[in-house]
């Protein structure tokens, strides 16, 4: 007689992360794996019943940044308050192994700079009980989580260990450095590293400037790698770039397909600069598919935005010598000084003294409030320049005084990419291409000015039910789009599909009720350090390896997440 299930789900809405259409049974759990989907299950240990609730495969989130948030914390919030069951970090050619002991600090401000994680919570945070990548992933091995998480070899942690200055600084790799770069990558997906990470854009740097070591990296660099991937028969390559020669950058990301034989995905945003590049860019993707290669764009479903506030990183008067005089002092001291009119008199008479990028903050017709729940596509006549228009005030007092709301912690939402037309038309577009993947939520970084791990939840909710300024997606189809899509492609066959034998990896949804909170700001990280979280109503359950983690919103103390290696 086969063991008794130890969790039946009961009278839910299977929705299996196939895109086929729902349909109301009951699922059994056994020893970690679905065991049954049907009609005639016996009682199990333990019993919900989801009546009325959506039954989905655990979400899987393919672009994170928890490289630090793994070697201390066993909750990898806010992805797994939002759904997410697995994740993989590594990203962007960012993170902590292998690396010598001399050479921490470089990675810990490199990691400040480019992830914006506060280099006084990586000192304090940090561990350090590792060496190389294999040493890495043991650390991690030897820990639990709520959620199963992998990782990627990063270039620039790669690049500064073997070439050291020399490749902190940017200099072309010789041969000898070449060959230890792939046989390290090679020594990286043997351990179990689910791919490659690299980053070409301009904007990764650290905090003093100094760009990414892998920035300008030579073909050849990159293509000794690609064919220890090819050796290897593992992973797949991640790559971001700024585009600049798309021609000439897109040439090379084919070629490193073609001498690797191995997936590469890249960042696929829309810029202001070049509002077309994005669909020049896709079209290029599916010629290359077209001719045998696997090239996917990773995408987010909403715009890269800037969260503007007064207990956040950054805000609109930040470059004003009045708030650089009262920027060190705790929250509530300045938000007292905040609230004096003759300090706020000073204040909006001042001029923005700073970078032109840091003038951004003062971007009025693109900055909106954010609101509760938050709206992340805002109309033009929701900005704080129109609705200073219509108040016949300047956008600085209007700005100032809705950051004074909520005891001073309202937040101002600034989308950066994939809104220069003011709307999401361009986002559903990615969305529904064949060649794109659902990514790009950075959980564990930018934690003082974002919080797009949440997406998940997002576009769930936004693209198959509150969207009122365009067309919607079947429930079904999104579902995939957050599951078997994005675990097939990292190579994560056992998951991602309610199936029986696969992963017990699942949601219980109260779609009708499910809705994002407004993010908040929270002092959990190591050294007291602050950082963005969002919550989400609507989850009744998440389950990992067939343990309930999370049930209505509350951590259970259950910790059955674990490394996976590819």
């Amino acid at each position: 007689m086969p063991p008794s299930p130890t969790l039946v789900i009961r009278n839910g809405t299977i929705i299996d992360g196939t895109g086929g259409d729902p349909y109301e049974a009951d699922l059994a759990i056994t020893d970690g794996k679905i065991s049954a989907i049907g009609d005639d299950i016996p009682r199990g240990t333990e019993e919900i019943d989801a009546r009325g609730k959506l039954v989905t495969p655990g979400f899987v989130d393919v672009h994170t940044h928890y490289d630090a948030q793994v070697t201390w914390s066993d909750r990898l919030s806010p992805s797994s308050w939002n759904g997410v069951t697995t994740i993989l970090m590594g990203n962007c050619g960012v993170g902590f192994a292998p690396c010598h002991e001399s050479q921490r600090d470089m990675l810990v401000k490199l990691m400040e700079g480019v992830e914006d994680i506060p280099e006084v919570v990586l000192t304090e945070g940090l561990p350090w009980n590792w060496h190389s990548f294999p040493d890495f992933l043991n650390a991690l091995a030897a820990r639990r989580y709520d959620v199963d998480i992998a990782a990627q070899v990063p270039h620039a942690a790669l690049r500064v260990y073997v070439m050291g200055q020399r490749g902190a600084d940017r200099e072309p790799a010789t041969a000898e450095d070449r060959r230890r770069m792939a046989d390290l990558t090679r020594e990286g997906l043997a351990a179990g590293a689910l791919g490659f990470s690299t980053s070409r854009t301009l904007n990764h740097r650290t905090l003093d400037g100094k760009h990414i070591p892998t920035l300008r990296a030579e073909e050849a660099e990159l293509t000794e790698i690609a064919h220890a991937m090819r050796e290897s028969g593992k992973g797949w390559m991640q790559i971001v770039s700024d585009f600049e020669d798309q021609d000439g950058e897109f040439g090379l990301f084919r070629r490193l397909a073609d001498a690797s034989a191995r997936p590469v995905t890249i960042t696929l945003l829309q810029s202001d600069t070049r509002p077309d590049g994005w669909r020049d860019l896709l079209s290029q993707i599916k010629d290359a598919n077209e001719s045998g290669l696997r090239i996917t764009g990773q995408i987010r479903s909403r715009p890269t935005s800037v969260l503007l506030g007064l207990e956040l990183s950054q805000n609109p008067f930040m470059g004003r010598p009045s708030y650089k005089k009262i920027a060190h002092l705790p929250f509530p001291e300045r938000l007292a000084a905040l609230r004096d009119p003759a300090f706020r008199a000073r204040i909006l008479a001042e001029a923005f003294e700073g970078s032109r990028r840091g003038r951004r903050v003062e971007n009025w017709d693109r900055m909106f409030p954010l609101g509760d729940p938050p709206d992340y596509e805002p109309s033009a006549d929701k900005s704080v320049a129109a609705r200073a228009a219509r108040e016949g005030r300047t956008p600085e007092e209007v700005a100032y005084d809705l950051l004074l709301e909520r005891d001073g912690k309202a937040i101002l939402y600034l989308p950066v990419t994939n809104y220069a037309a003011g709307n999401l038309d361009v986002v559903r577009e990615m969305i529904a291409d064949p060649n794109t993947l659902l990514g790009l939520g950075d959980g564990g970084a930018h934690v003082g000015i974002m919080c797009d791990a949440t997406a998940t939840s997002y576009t769930l909710t936004h693209w198959t039910r509150d969207r009122v300024r365009g067309s919607l997606f079947p429930v079904s189809w999104i579902v995939k789009r957050l599951t078997a899509d994005n675990a097939n492609a990292i190579g994560l066959t056992d998951r991602g599909v309610l199936r029986a034998g696969l992963k017990a990896d699942i949601n219980i949804l109260d779609y009708d009720r499910l809705r994002l909170r407004s993010p908040e700001i929270v002092y959990d990280l190591p050294a007291g350090g602050k950082r963005l979280v969002q919550r989400t109503e609507g989850f009744d359950a998440t389950i990992v390896s067939g343990q309930v983690v999370y049930r209505n919103g509350e951590a259970t103390g259950a910790l059955p997440g674990r490394l996976v290696r590819g």
